[in-house]
């Protein structure tokens, strides 16, 4: 049987050889093993040594917070202690799928019911108003030219979005119009469902306003409703996005494109409305929105030769007669009428902007 070697005395260190080759001593073969390495006196978890010999202090490790923002940069402060300035929100016009400033350069203050300055909107001018027609001119073919399926679809898209932003909605409402929480959301439903109701009416309207009427002789006579082409909507004033939502949709539904003009007291919700929007699949020029003063837009949308129509709902009734008088110099549909927005929607809105086209034809032809 083989002898064993004497035990070694205690306290007595048996010499470790070093690898040929290798610089590594006890002390950087015991920091490997505990999964570390060292630069410069200071020990980073991770095992890898700083680009540059800089020092790095893992938080890992223990660090404390000033630690942190010497290692990252941040000047002294830890990302819980700094502070930021909010981003302002600028708000301007939306004319032709664009945010342009008012030619004028002019703005007016927006506050809320207990006198509180909430921002700038821009003040559009009479010059503003001409270019938001010329947009809506423009887009007026390619979005009548849709199919009513299309249209629909498109309407829908925008209440999809409605209800992504439907926080900010509220929070606005709650700071232009004084309304509770709970209140604003509830509104902001109510207009959501309001856009969807009106998302399902293009591909319909033509069988509800349409027919197909008895002549008598060897004819086919078939009436079919047509938009009327650029509308210009006054907003009104108190009712907030559910009465936006309530002139402008059926205005769009049936082909028709819009130039519209924002409540002036509280002109926020319309602002938002306009990015919706913009982000949506709806055509530029198809809707235009316009903030600043009633009196100064009203007369000269209501006096255009190339408004087709005109929604009053958001004048002063004393204002009224004096913009139907306008209205009449290219015989303008005009349609103002007062409504409880809270009630059931119905089609009427609608059948108010569009034409009947009549059509004869030959039978057997």
């Amino acid at each position: 049987m083989p002898e064993r070697p004497p035990a070694e005395p205690p306290g007595k260190v048996r010499p470790v050889t070093k690898p040929q080759g290798s610089r590594a001593d006890g002390k950087t073969r015991k920091a490997k093993a505990a999964g570390a390495d060292t630069a410069d006196g200071v020990t980073t978890s991770g095992g890898r040594r700083p680009r540059g010999g800089k020092a790095v202090t893992a938080s890992a490790a223990g660090a404390s917070p000033a630690a942190d923002a010497v290692a990252t940069g941040d000047g002294g402060a830890s990302p819980e202690t700094r502070s930021r300035l909010d981003v302002r929100k600028t708000y301007k016009l939306f004319i032709g799928g664009a945010f342009p400033r008012s030619e004028s350069g002019r703005s007016y203050p927006v506050a809320g019911p207990d006198g509180t300055l909430l921002a700038h909107a821009a003040r559009a001018s009479r010059k503003d108003a001409r270019d938001a027609v010329v947009a809506a001119r423009k887009a007026g073919p390619g979005w009548a030219g849709a199919t009513a399926y299309n249209r629909g679809q498109v309407l829908y898209r925008v209440a999809e979005l409605l209800q992504g932003r439907a926080a900010q909605f509220a929070g606005e409402i709650v700071k232009n119009e004084g309304l509770s929480g709970p209140k604003a959301a509830r509104a902001v439903a109510e207009a959501i469902d309001r856009w969807v109701w009106y998302a399902g009416w293009p591909d319909k309207v033509a069988q509800v306003a349409g027919a197909a009427n008895p002549v008598a002789g060897p004819y086919f006579n078939f009436s079919v409703p047509e938009p009327t082409g650029v509308v210009a909507v006054l907003a009104p004033p108190e009712s907030g996005l559910l009465g936006l939502v309530s002139v402008l949709a059926p205005v769009i539904a049936t082909g028709n494109t819009a130039v519209v003009v924002a409540s002036e007291p509280a002109p926020l919700p319309a602002v938002t409305l306009a990015e919706v929007l913009a982000t949506s699949d709806v055509p530029g020029g198809v809707v235009n929105m316009l903030t600043g003063r009633l009196a100064e837009l009203a007369p000269v949308l209501a006096a255009h030769m190339d408004v087709n129509a005109i929604d009053l709902t958001g004048a002063p009734a004393g204002r009224r007669a004096e913009l139907e008088r306008l209205a009449a110099g290219n015989v303008k549909r005009v349609l103002a009428a007062e409504e409880d927005w809270a009630a059931p929607p119905s089609p009427a809105r609608m059948f108010a902007f569009l034409e009947i086209k009549t059509v004869w034809h030959p039978v057997g032809a």
